[in-house]
């Protein structure tokens, strides 16, 4: 009795572990096929947006007018974003396409600034045109690459998720010819960094390269490195620092700093930039305990750090706390004017008010004398430009970057709609609304343990 007992809740175990794995198969296979689904869509659109892409450059090289151009141009950069949208949702993290992703981006940015001008005071020049010319064949050649690679997986019914697995599961380079095929098209663009943007995208060098015309200073050796970190992170002689020279990864020439931080058992990292000597940024990446100091400690933390460092006349313009750590952007104030370009970031950390971070790349580039003008209007009339449900809290005078990497004289409006915090640059010259910006909150800080 008791044996047959048994051999029915065997039997019984079994059969429900036969539905449970007969289950679990099903769930997989249904995951499997939906992530399938998603990636082929996202192909598919890529391959359209690609198409579409041509048409449009195409089509503007044989317009003449801003009213053709303009709507023509805006629509390349529409349809540039959600090609970049798509690559995003393809699993191919490990397959180069580096130099597509870039070309999308400026050609993106290209097109959009172009789109904003004025054209028919700043028609299009030939130096622009040519450019148009040559966007339209690297163009082609990325459609191409993607409609062959889309004809192969059609044909062969592969699926991008036995890529993903493929490409998790070897540790060499995927030999598919369907990544292969989008490596060919990486390549096959190259030559697209030396086209000449022209004004639509003069203003967006790459940050790098306007670092290295920034920092034309005296270059200094490593031994004057060693002190500038000493310096900069007030480590005593017992701390170990070590410098050596970043090569040629980077297009501004830089020392690379690792220096010991016997307090906290971690490193900091810095870069110091050959000419000049300067600090372009630098992290220490630790455990921070438990918070003793509040936020408007850090403040002033960061302020006697800015001025011992030479960064004088440097306000605060945002300020945010996640968990332990102080995140905190200053700009230059010349004349009571905010200087936004002239940022620099800094994190402190609220256990002991050390300096964890300092990020300072865009306020060695810019910053300079400037000979500000004085506002055409004032800030009532300014004011009125605001949409009218705004209640506006605080304003000042600032000087920020436009679309089109122009620097210019606003008003800045904090004010609030239906609890969400607004940012608002008016032109303190003709009153036009120059950009607004929703401000966010902190984020929420969730505990799973």
């Amino acid at each position: 009795m008791v044996r047959n007992f048994v051999i029915g809740l065997l039997a019984i175990a079994v059969v429900a572990i036969g539905i449970w794995g007969f289950q679990e198969r099903e769930e997989k296979q249904v995951l499997k096929i939906t992530a399938e689904n998603n990636y082929q869509r996202a192909f598919h659109e890529l391959a359209y947006h690609i198409d579409l892409i041509e048409d449009q450059l195409g089509a503007t090289l044989a317009m003449n007018t801003r009213r053709q151009l303009t709507p023509a141009l805006a629509d390349v950069w529409r349809v540039v974003s959600l090609a970049q949208e798509s690559i995003g949702q393809l699993p191919l993290s490990s397959v180069d396409l580096g130099k597509t992703e870039e070309f999308l981006f400026k050609l993106g940015r290209f097109s959009y600034r172009t789109s904003i001008r004025d054209l028919e005071k700043e028609p299009l020049t030939d130096q622009e045109y040519e450019t148009l010319q040559k966007l339209y064949g690297y163009s082609q050649e990325i459609r191409e690459e993607v409609r062959k690679s889309q004809s192969m997986m059609l044909a062969n019914g592969d699926q991008w998720v036995d890529i993903e697995a493929e490409m998790a599961a070897s540790k060499e380079p995927l030999d598919n010819m369907i990544v292969n095929n989008l490596e060919v098209m990486n390549k096959s663009i190259k030559g697209y960094s030396e086209t000449e943007w022209g004004a639509g995208l003069a203003a967006i060098d790459d940050i790098n390269g306007e670092l290295k015309e920034a920092l034309d200073g005296k270059p200094v050796s490593k031994e004057e490195v060693e002190k500038i970190a000493r310096d900069y992170l007030e480590v005593g002689k017992q701390a170990n620092v070590h410098v050596s020279e970043t090569g040629n990864g980077l297009a501004y020439p830089a020392y690379t700093v690792v220096i010991d931080d016997p307090d906290h058992e971690t490193n900091y990292y810095m870069d110091v930039s050959v000419n000049g000597g300067e600090p372009i940024w630098f992290l220490q990446d630790r455990q921070i305990d438990e918070q003793k100091m509040s936020l408007n400690e850090a403040v002033e933390i960061a302020k006697a750090f800015l001025k011992k460092q030479g960064k004088e006349d440097m306000q605060l313009i945002d300020s945010k706390q996640y968990d332990s750590i102080a995140l905190l952007e200053f700009v230059h104030l010349e004349d009571n004017v905010r200087i936004y370009n002239d940022l620099i970031s800094l994190e402190i950390a609220l256990d002991d008010g050390d300096v964890l971070g300092y990020e300072a790349k865009a306020y060695l580039i810019n910053h300079k004398e400037r000979n500000i003008p004085e506002p055409k209007l004032t800030s009532d009339e300014a004011k009125k430009r605001l949409n009218p449900r705004l209640e506006v809290m605080e304003d000042h005078i600032a000087v920020i970057e436009n679309d089109l990497g122009e620097e210019v004289l606003c008003y800045e409006f904090f004010g609030v709609i239906n609890d969400n915090t607004y940012r608002i640059f008016i032109n303190a010259e003709d009153g036009e609304e120059e950009k607004v910006e929703r401000l966010n909150n902190s984020e929420p800080v969730y505990d799973f343990t």
